[in-house]
């Protein structure tokens, strides 16, 4: 049975998860993005590190600047952000259309040379993270940090599970869960 307080009706006659609200790209997020299976590394690592900038922030905020994000990062490239010096830190501790938290963005250089390491011993961070799915996302953030992550703590990385399909936390009555707990499309 669907909750209805968790669930709203878009202009479009269709239930869905009440956290996207009315605004259109939360919408659009919702209903194209979040919670459905992302293999694509990535796309993977793009997520864990925007997860990373959200702490403390709304996840609206990250998403309205995730073209920003993609510039300033080339395009989550985990082998070239890896490369990025002392320099590039200045530089992007002055581009206004990220978040400008030196912690955050060495964190994100930190972690692109952590993925490295990661896909050299799984093969892959697809194969590295949906590992872990159906774990808790405790066990993801300990295993993460032991290998030298930063800002990856389980509520970061819970986030991160649910939007990349690890798990599928739409609301019951949400018709978005329906589509990707049916044939869990891949993107």
């Amino acid at each position: 049975m669907a909750n209805t307080e968790k669930l709203i009706r878009g202009s479009d006659g269709k239930m869905r998860c009440a956290w996207c609200g009315s605004a259109e790209d939360y919408i659009a997020y919702h209903d194209e993005e979040w919670g459905y299976p992302v293999h694509n590394d990535r796309r993977l690592f793009e997520k864990i590190c925007l997860e990373g900038f959200q702490s403390g922030l709304s996840w609206l905020t990250i998403l309205r600047k995730r073209p920003a994000f993609r510039k300033a990062f080339a395009g989550f490239d985990p082998g070239k952000v890896a490369r990025f010096t002392e320099g590039d830190v200045n530089r992007l501790l002055g581009d206004a259309g990220i978040v400008r938290h030196r912690g955050k963005i060495e964190s994100t250089i930190n972690n692109a040379a952590r993925a490295a390491v990661l896909k050299k011993e799984f093969g892959s961070l697809d194969a590295y993270f949906w590992g872990f799915q159906g774990k808790d996302a405790g066990d993801l953030a300990r295993d993460l940090k032991n290998r030298g992550w930063t800002f990856v703590g389980p509520t970061t990385v819970y986030a991160f599970m649910q939007a990349m399909g690890l798990v599928n936390d739409h609301e019951s009555g949400c018709w978005v869960k329906e589509r990707i707990g049916s044939n869990r499309p891949l993107i």
